[in-house]
């Protein structure tokens, strides 16, 4: 043993005592290393938790990723062990709570450039999958009786739920309003005013999970029950915090369906939900569904839900337009408002670029990069605006802002790049194409060494790996005018045949309705009744 003689509450005083002169002197790392050192000695194992904790909310506070993050959330979860032996559910729920708060606070995972998770995923959640609490979570309660399939002389019933965020609702909500194959409901669980004040706060769901907080419970399936009753499916849109409530109740015979999108892989509430309550997970691109299976590796065992990969609906035709021939120069990159787009990635491009040719220019479309977040966020825009302020001044770079004409404004983009660190199913790379704008899509960092990256999801002659690649690239395509058009016209038509509605909203038909009803759309049904 290092340290014999010394007690436990003499380790984490020195700890402390390290910490706070560092602070004074500015020497964090310091103060990180002498806590991590103390903690790891330190037995006793509220205060070895507090200790670590102490130290990660330091340098969270400052915008860092803590080196020890993986052992101070893992030295929470042995205090809420510890608790749920002694059958403390409610003090065991706020350990984990506190546990995955800090493990997927936003600081380390989304306002940087990197992520732990995203680096190796099974190692991170390790400390998840040795709890005990945490396994007695991930057991599930299961459900009393199978999904049953609809009566087929009558319409699918379909319940749309999403709490506060509809983002990517749209064309489904409008698709099954006007579908005679459906009936529709849909559902926002932060504004229902019986649900809403259910419908929150991880802490009980926690310990309802455990088999606590009964009287809880009991109002959630009072007020879920009319709508399970009533739908055949439930499709959840996020894998967050409406579908970790809805699984705290039996879904009956209805099917429940949870998309997930990006952002949810990277906190916590995909390691609450109730997966032996879903029937399918939808992802929308095949390197997210890899990250969150081995995250969550329950995901791909024996009574886990049917994973699925299905596209955005997003109908395309409207971004079809003439482009203005002046648009060859100008390199489009639409959406700059989180440090993850990293574009400062984009301005290294641009200037490569124009030392071959100063021709071209660089627009920014969207929402701009803010100060607000963390310290870290904070850190990059200072640096992005420091960078930015003499392309603009020199005309080499515009910021548009937002717009609502997206498609008027790519227009006059003759190339659409994509700067960001990671994706999910860039939205905008999509649109870009369909307009004719040549792709140049960054190997996304986050999951370029993974099988499934930016590559799986575009073609690879779209994909770059360095700002170099890109700045040739961008230069061979646009060489002439003929060269750019056909190039521009290809990317189009891709775009058109993989992602557009018509063809994305016959997979969601199938996966919502089932393969053995009329699947066509409404629109097709319409031709086929006026036809008779």
């Amino acid at each position: 043993m290092p340290f014999p003689h010394i007690s436990d509450q003499t380790l984490a005083g020195v700890a402390r005592w390290v910490a706070a002169r560092m602070a004074r002197v500015d020497r964090p790392g310091l103060a990180e290393r002498a806590s991590g050192i103390a903690g790891r000695h330190i037995h006793e194992p509220r205060l070895k938790a507090d200790i670590f904790a102490e130290v990660a909310a330091s340098r969270l506070a400052r915008g860092h990723t803590p080196r020890h993050l993986r052992q101070a959330y893992a030295a929470e979860l042995t205090c809420a062990d510890a608790h749920y032996a002694a059958g403390r559910k409610g003090e065991a729920a706020q350990s984990v709570a506190k546990a995955l708060l800090l493990a997927f606070h936003r600081v380390p995972h989304l306002d940087g450039l990197s992520s732990p998770l995203a680096e190796d995923a099974q190692r991170f959640t390790a400390p998840l999958r040795r709890s005990r609490t945490m396994r007695a979570l991930r057991a599930g309660r299961g459900r009393k009786e199978a999904a049953v399939a609809p009566p087929a002389d009558r319409p699918v019933r379909i319940l749309i739920a999403y709490s506060a965020n509809k983002n990517f609702l749209a064309e489904l909500i409008s698709r099954y309003e006007g579908h005679p194959g459906a009936e529709l409901r849909v559902l926002d669980t932060a504004a229902d005013p019986e649900l809403a004040p259910l419908a929150k706060g991880m802490g009980r769901m926690i310990t309802r999970g455990l088999g606590g907080q009964v009287a809880y419970g009991q109002q959630a399936e009072a007020a879920l029950r009319p709508h399970l009753d009533w739908a055949d499916v439930v499709f959840i849109d996020w894998c967050a915090a409406a579908a970790a409530f809805f699984t705290l109740v039996d879904p009956g015979t209805a099917r429940i369906v949870v998309r997930l999108h990006s952002y949810e892989a990277f906190t916590y509430w995909p390691h609450l939900v109730d997966f032996s309550r879903v029937s399918d997970l939808v992802f929308v691109s095949e390197h997210l569904r890899d990250l969150c299976t081995s995250a969550v590796p329950r995901l791909k065992e024996p009574g886990g839900p049917q994973l699925h990969v299905i596209d955005n609906a997003v109908i395309l035709g409207r971004f079809v337009r003439p482009k203005n021939p002046a648009a060859r120069f100008a390199v489009g990159l639409l959406g700059t408002s989180q440090v993850a787009k990293d574009p400062r990635w984009a301005l290294e491009v641009l200037r490569l670029v124009r030392q071959k040719d100063t021709r071209y220019r660089l627009h920014l479309i969207g929402s701009p990069l803010t100060a607000a977040g963390s310290p870290g966020a904070e850190r990059y825009h200072r640096a992005f605006s420091k960078e930015l302020a003499p392309l603009e001044a020199a005309g080499w770079a515009r910021q548009l802002g937002r717009t609502e004409d997206v498609p008027g404004a790519l227009t006059e983009v003759g190339v659409i790049l994509n700067s960001s660190v990671r994706e999910g199913w860039p939205l905008s790379v999509v649109e870009g194409a369909v307009s004719g704008a040549v792709p140049v899509v960054r190997d996304w960092p986050y999951f370029s060494a993974t099988p499934h990256g930016a590559g799986a999801l575009f073609p690879s002659s779209w994909i770059v790996a360095t700002p170099a690649e890109a700045a040739d690239r961008i230069l061979a395509v646009t060489a002439s005018e003929e060269t750019w058009l056909e190039a521009g016209r290809e990317a189009s038509e891709h775009a058109l045949g993989s992602w557009d509605w018509a063809v994305v909203g016959q997979r969601c038909d199938r996966l919502l309705m089932g393969p053995d009803r009329d699947v066509c759309s409404p629109s097709e049904n319409a031709i086929g009744k006026a036809a008779e």
